[in-house]
């Protein structure tokens, strides 16, 4: 792709359904408010990861989630045990053992539509959300079906990066982003270049810190359903997704090598701005929103729906958990013959 190319723009307590078919997430509420999550969820499983699968992302509220042990409950009733927050790229707080605060950004800040981690070799394959505190103003978490950005992105763009991949340069820094120390959750630089060499990360040690690359792929099939999926970083972490004047003083500040993130083809030749704010386009047609309350807890598939987040007012406080690793050898194992596409 070049910069001239043209580009085209029911169980006991069974939870009440509401029509939804054209909406993100599927909301499912309580037929009795209060009804405590974990004995819903003890009966409700299947049917919930059932519609995770379909619509991608699924809102339970009306429920007693009973705090943070209660949320860690229904986590491990739905997915198994939590994971662990690694490889960060954005700064969260630790609430009790594996869940954490949403991203400890300034709230005048828009937080672009992503997939959690998929920047990594691995990934968790469901997103746990609990709403502790809803904000005064605004403040949702807007959701966005990949499989529909995936259809609505120029077809030479989707094959030009189903060809060519993508690549995420990250230069750790003091005073920019999350320290390495933090990134890696150790200050042993053995361990941090023993944990790339596993995860297919290159390391530079640099005068300013730490540089690492990392070569991905950008369309995905779903290892469940198959289903072909836009998964990447790309776009988030492309400098032109930044604020519009926030890319420029970067932009004027360092060279493209040096800043603190950015996005670029596999074989690391620079991705057209043009290109980038094609793809945003994509993502902002198909978000979706709704307002939080009070516990609700929403549910992702981490492949099947990006979520983002809203300036806001106010006190907002989410939590929130991941789990499910959907490594290599898992995405293997249980769909061989679709794990990845090149197209």
């Amino acid at each position: 792709m070049t910069a001239n190319s043209s580009i085209r723009t029911a169980p006991p307590e069974r939870a009440q359904e509401r029509d939804v078919s054209s909406a993100l997430p599927l909301t499912l509420s309580a037929e009795s408010p209060g009804t405590p999550l974990s004995a819903y969820l003890s009966a409700a499983r299947p049917l919930v990861r059932g519609r995770l699968l379909e619509h991608g992302a699924v809102l339970l509220r009306g429920f007693d989630v009973g705090g943070v042990d209660g949320f860690e409950a229904a986590v491990r009733a739905v997915s198994g045990t939590p994971l662990p927050y690694a490889e960060r790229s954005s700064p969260r707080s630790t609430i009790k053992g594996q869940v954490y605060t949403s991203t400890d950004y300034p709230p005048d800040e828009e937080i672009f539509l992503h997939n959690e981690n998929s920047y990594q070799a691995d990934w968790p394959l469901k997103l746990f959300f609990h709403c502790v505190q809803p904000p005064d103003t605004l403040g949702a978490t807007p959701l966005a079906d990949t499989r529909r950005v995936y259809r609505a992105i120029d077809p030479s763009v989707r094959e030009e990066f189903a060809a060519r991949d993508w690549m995420v340069v990250r230069n750790f820094s003091d005073g920019f982003g999350v320290p390495w120390q933090q990134a890696f959750n150790t200050a042993d630089r053995g361990e941090v270049e023993a944990y790339c060499a596993r995860n297919g990360v290159e390391t530079e040690w640099t005068a300013n810190g730490l540089r690492t690359r990392a070569r991905r792929r950008a369309v995905h099939r779903h290892p469940v359903t198959g289903e072909t999926v836009w998964f990447n970083h790309l776009t988030f972490f492309h400098v032109t997704t930044l604020a519009e004047e926030v890319c420029g003083a970067l932009r004027e500040m360092y060279d493209d090598a040096q800043l603190p993130t950015n996005t670029y083809y596999g074989d690391g030749r620079p991705i057209p701005d043009e290109v980038v704010a094609h793809l945003r386009s994509c993502y902002r047609a198909e978000q979706r929103r709704f307002d939080w309350q009070r516990d609700d807890v929403l549910l992702v598939d981490n492949m099947l729906a990006a979520h983002a987040r809203e300036p806001f007012t106010g006190p907002r406080r989410i939590a929130v958990a991941m789990a499910e690793p959907c490594s290599a050898a898992v995405r293997s194992a249980t769909y061989p013959e679709v794990t990845d596409v090149r197209r």
